[in-house]
């Protein structure tokens, strides 16, 4: 269906809404783009601050009406106004509604089960792809695994991936972890296997898959692992992944395990990172938390320039096969959870805006809620190396 914007920006006015309302004019001035919010005053001093040619469109995430009037005009929405399980779920039914393609960057799994549960049937019968997690969370734990059982051909027992990083964190990061900690949870949202469908876990996979990261040494690769910060919604969604992938061509295996933790160089790197996570989640476990949120970046702030330029993300995946281990790596400069997430996020949306929907997963008729993978598979991952992002298969120690 051809209709008024390729693409609408929703969440255009938040940082990382800008970052991506910026990218697009940049590097793709010829694609028709509206940006949306709710505030109108913030959305024009968006378009006089780089004299865009896009329209502005009214929408808050609680007015049903407007949204769905926005829907009907897009073939496409990419979102970055989170919380998610604040200010989704409305956008997503009409997305649904009026058969627009949805892409965000939520690493909110709890929420993205309740939307499964309510919206996965109408948006498969529609052919729709709702794809989640398009960000830092979760496209290189995705789309490495992908990559990865791409190369290897055939069943794999397990993959452990072991994220570096050099990044900062946002207000709007901050607002979603404090705020979910008091979101009312769907049944096992945040369960190992919450985002599977029913009945593709076998016992294997439950009995051998463990969250559990403990800090110690990785003789095949070098270097240590520990807990890694963003493993819960990444782990979600790489298993939603592995029970979707028959689906597409490219099988992980009835038995495919998938664990994932930090990567650092040394061992005393590890336990100083880790003993700094768990502060922070005891921070945000705490009764105490709403008083000491005020001393964290509010929505709308975020890491400076010249910090999101000195960032970097090496997304490092070992492949265990019957016959010993092989690994691969994604990679690229840029803070991760800013620059390179809004750059995912835009280039995951120009798939369904701008390719061929026969060349995608699946093919033209395949929808669903999917994961970046899944949804969008080489499409994305040619994107992706196109603008810098690379992708490649590593040496190991024997």
């Amino acid at each position: 269906m051809i209709k008024k914007y390729k693409i609408v920006i929703f969440g255009a006015t938040g940082f990382t809404g800008e970052l991506c309302v910026k990218y697009m004019f940049d590097k793709y001035p010829d694609v028709p783009v509206a940006i949306a919010g709710r505030n109108i005053d913030k959305l024009n001093k968006i378009k006089n601050k780089y004299n865009l040619p896009y329209p502005v469109i009214v929408a808050d995430a609680f007015d049903v009406k407007a949204l769905n009037n926005l829907c009907k005009d897009a073939e496409v929405i990419l979102t970055t106004a989170g919380p998610y399980h604040k200010y989704g779920s409305n956008l997503v039914g009409a997305c649904i509604k009026h058969s627009c393609h949805y892409i965000d960057i939520t690493g909110e799994s709890f929420w993205i089960k309740d939307q499964i549960e309510k919206h996965d049937k109408e948006a498969r019968e529609k052919k729709l792809r709702i794809i989640n997690a398009c960000g830092f969370d979760s496209a290189p734990s995705d789309l490495g695994v992908y990559y990865s059982v791409n190369k290897v051909g055939g069943d794999v027992e397990s993959v452990q991936c072991f994220q570096a990083w050099k990044g900062e964190a946002s207000g709007g990061t901050m607002e979603t972890m404090f705020s979910s900690i008091d979101a009312k949870l769907a049944k096992g949202g945040l369960g190992k296997f919450s985002l599977n469908p029913k009945n593709s876990i076998t016992a294997h996979q439950k009995k051998n898959t463990n969250d559990k990261i403990k800090i110690k040494k990785i003789p095949v690769l070098g270097g240590w692992t520990g807990p890694f910060i963003m493993a819960l919604p990444n782990t979600r969604v790489v298993r939603r992944s592995a029970a979707l992938s028959k689906s597409t061509g490219v099988y992980y295996g009835d038995n495919f395990v998938y664990s994932e933790g930090a990567y650092y160089s040394k061992k005393s790197s590890a336990w100083k990172v880790s003993m700094m996570t768990m502060t922070i989640g005891l921070i945000i476990l705490s009764p105490l938390r709403k008083l000491l949120r005020p001393l964290f970046r509010k929505p709308g702030q975020g890491p400076s320039q010249k910090a999101m330029d000195s960032g970097f993300f090496k997304s490092r995946f070992l492949v265990k096969l019957k016959d010993g281990f092989r690994a691969f790596s994604m990679s690229s400069s840029g803070d991760p959870g800013y620059k390179m997430t809004s750059r995912m996020a835009c280039e995951s949306a120009l798939c369904l805006a701008l390719e061929d929907p026969s060349v995608l997963p699946g093919g033209k008729d395949f929808g669903g809620f999917l994961t970046p993978s899944i949804g969008l598979g080489n499409v994305l991952i040619k994107r992706l190396k196109n603008i810098g992002v690379t992708f490649k298969e590593i040496p190991i120690n024997n």
